[in-house]
């Protein structure tokens, strides 16, 4: 077996699937921790919820189309925030629609990722100054990943879906305190007085 280092993916992924068969062959079992095994099911079936909100909803469709076929990643688009696991804000996200987005977050099931896809979910982008945008979604929800971009394309929010998977398979699956802490928190500077309150989150 070699053991030449390399930065070609393709050698790494070639070189790791020799060492697993080589320990299959020899030990007949491979040894990992309860951890890595449920976090390596969690990067690989992220079920992104089916909710565009401008433009940038259009390179998720295609990301999400035969060309691009999110499905090899494990990605399945689903209709509903209680069977989805990761949110892609996809677009311009105004004040009227602030309150809607912070319900469906909330009826996501744990674990739960966001994703920021484009310059007006990122931060408001063209809009940034206009009374009835959020200057980022992140003052609504925790974000894991931004993905820059007006709009980004296709490959840029695969690569965002490559990140967030990278960044769940180092997660600690069983240390609550230190998941909590982790969490990604919400972009508000001390003092700012908030848009939305619990209470108004869940009106109607």
């Amino acid at each position: 077996m070699s053991n030449i280092i390399t930065n070609d993916p393709k050698a790494v992924v070639e070189q790791g699937m020799e060492q697993m068969h080589e320990g299959l062959q020899n030990d007949g079992f491979l040894l990992t921790s309860v951890e890595s095994a449920v976090n390596w099911a969690r990067a690989g079936s992220l079920w992104p919820m089916t909710f565009g909100l401008a433009c940038c909803a259009v390179e998720m469709m295609q990301a999400g189309a035969s060309r691009y076929d999110l499905d090899r990643y494990g990605a399945l688009f689903r209709p509903s925030p209680r069977q989805s696991d990761l949110m892609i804000v996809a677009g311009t996200l105004t004040n009227k629609m602030a309150p809607a987005i912070r319900k469906l977050y909330d009826q996501m099931p744990e674990p739960r990722y966001v994703i920021s896809m484009g310059s007006c979910a990122n931060g408001g982008g063209y809009y940034h100054h206009s009374y009835a945008v959020v200057r980022g979604c992140d003052r609504i929800i925790p974000v894991d990943i931004y993905v820059p971009g007006c709009p980004p394309t296709a490959e840029a929010l695969l690569y965002g879906i490559m990140q967030l998977k990278k960044k769940i398979k180092g997660e600690r699956v069983f240390d609550y305190a230190e998941r909590d802490a982790m969490k990604p928190q919400y972009a508000y500077a001390h003092g700012e007085k908030r848009p939305y309150t619990k209470l108004e989150m869940h009106k109607g």
